[in-house]
């Protein structure tokens, strides 16, 4: 679930949604979900200052919220 809202969310920021990568790693307390966009995308995820990614994070936290795991969003080059 939490993989398939990030996609979704990001996906409709960039320019090249085919380039959309999310990987899921399961840990026991935590979920990371590492996110690969195409070079020139990265910005347009990562916004001024941060505040995008931010956003997605806030989201994502919300969505998962009651499932009592931790949900980690990475943004790798």
């Amino acid at each position: 679930m939490e993989k398939d809202l990030v996609e979704y969310i990001v996906k409709s920021l960039v320019d090249d949604p085919s380039q959309v990568n999310v990987n899921v790693v399961e840990g026991e307390k935590s979920t990371i979900l590492e996110l690969r966009v195409a070079s020139e995308d990265i910005g347009k995820v990562i916004g001024k200052h941060g505040r995008i990614a931010k956003a997605i994070r806030t989201v994502l936290q919300a969505a998962t919220a009651k499932t009592g795991k931790h949900t980690v969003l990475e943004i790798l080059d």
